[in-house]
């Protein structure tokens, strides 16, 4: 609940998305060191900062609210952390198949839903009613009994056990609320790739893609 551990434990939050954000990224282009490097620090610090902005409208609301405080800055992370992890699709797109898998080409229209579809999933990973809403209502009910007052170093075990429960069902429930394999029509992807596709398929109406984890 202090600001040093706000900003210790989002930053290690933070840097374990960015590593999962790059490695299941969509696309096989490689991304430079430099360029990583600053998708990292870009995408850490503004989660970080997001974090500590929203503990600090928090600080003289009831405790309940405060608790709310980590699945707020989660879900505002993982617009930031994610999108700029991946920035290298939405600048040079991804690749775009057809039914069979032949590579059509690169589209930066599907890398924005794939990346859509990922912070959608993450946030309902962690949203009220899966991850982040169950444990603080709990543990603020037990705080107020003689149970964990008797036993303060239950508190974080108590806390982390509920949050994995939690994450138990709401990971997987997540990951399928959209098909790895996502598609989208001919018609919405750029003008100059739907002319690319035209040479290439005058009848292919839909477009696949890996939208990444």
């Amino acid at each position: 609940r202090t600001t040093p551990a706000v900003l210790f434990w989002q930053w290690v939050n933070q840097s374990f998305n960015a590593i999962v954000n790059y490695t299941n990224r969509s696309g096989d282009a490689p991304i430079t060191p430099s360029q990583l490097g600053t998708a990292y620090v870009s995408a850490t610090t503004g989660a970080v900062v997001t974090a500590l902005g929203l503990k600090s409208l928090t600080k003289h609301l009831p405790a309940i609210i405060g608790r709310y405080v980590p699945f707020a800055a989660v879900a505002a992370a993982n617009c930031i952390n994610i999108p700029l992890m991946r920035q290298r699709e939405l600048k040079l797109g991804i690749p775009i198949t057809d039914e069979n898998g032949n590579r059509l080409g690169e589209s930066t229209a599907a890398a924005q839903k794939a990346i859509f579809q990922v912070v959608v999933s993450r946030i309902g990973m962690a949203a009220p009613a899966m991850g982040e809403s169950i444990p603080p209502v709990i543990m603020n009910m037990l705080e107020k009994r003689a149970f964990l007052k008797r036993y303060p170093y239950l508190n974080a075990p108590l806390q982390v056990g509920l949050v994995g429960l939690c994450l138990v069902f709401a990971t997987p429930l997540c990951c399928a609320l959209f098909p790895q394999k996502s598609s989208m029509p001919v018609s919405r992807l750029e003008p100059e790739v739907q002319a690319q596709i035209q040479e290439k398929d005058p009848q292919l109406e839909t477009v696949y893609f890996n939208k990444g984890l």
